[in-house]
């Protein structure tokens, strides 16, 4: 797996149209200006409409389950444009992938 490495001012949406937000887990690790997304970062999920049978259910985190596997910052491992992940509702059901869209260009990883 390769791709462009992803930063916390990357555009990250749920499934449904939710946005991402990054709570970054370091900041030391710089590009374009941004720090570095590690798996380490907690993703919660704002404005998600999904609902099932009629009951809200929406998106409110985002958990990384296949980051870079030679890139670590400060111990963690990096973050790519195509690293899988799932969204997750309030009880931990998982809702599908989420859609990583805007990344920085000039870093690419494996």
């Amino acid at each position: 797996m390769s791709g462009n490495l992803v930063t916390i001012s990357a555009t990250v949406m749920c499934p449904h149209g939710g946005q991402a937000n990054v709570l970054p887990a370091q900041s030391r690790v710089l590009v374009d200006g941004s720090p570095a997304a590690t798996e380490a970062d907690v993703h919660t999920v704002t404005g998600c409409t999904f609902t099932a049978g009629g009951s809200p259910r929406p998106c409110t985190a985002i958990r990384w389950t296949g980051p870079s596997a030679r890139i670590l910052i400060n111990g963690s491992p990096a973050l790519l444009q195509d690293s899988t992940a799932l969204a997750h509702n309030a009880v931990g059901a998982t809702q599908g992938p989420p859609n990583v869209t805007v990344v920085q260009q000039r870093v690419v990883g494996r």
